[in-house]
């Protein structure tokens, strides 16, 4: 399993998400800090669930990062756009 289907997965089951697009941009930070050759260190998550709509911007970001759990560990950089 890739990391990117890990992320879906995990999202998936947490939020029951409306839309959801995760997108490997590892290949834009090649070479740069951070990227450890793996070619899944960055990623940018577009994620809409009801869950989210009685939390703050704050409160839906540490959702997330919870709801990841240890993939914060492997993931240099998520970028988040979280409705």
């Amino acid at each position: 399993m890739t990391v990117k289907d890990e992320i879906e997965d995990r999202l998936t089951a947490a939020f029951h998400p409306s839309v959801l697009r995760v997108e490997n941009e590892s290949h834009k930070h090649a070479g740069h800090a951070g990227d450890d050759g793996s070619g899944a260190s960055h990623f940018h998550i577009t994620i809409r669930a009801e869950a989210f709509a009685p939390m703050s911007r704050l409160a839906r970001h540490r959702a997330v990062q919870a709801a990841l759990g240890d993939l914060n560990q492997r993931i240099h950089a998520i970028a988040l756009d979280i409705g």
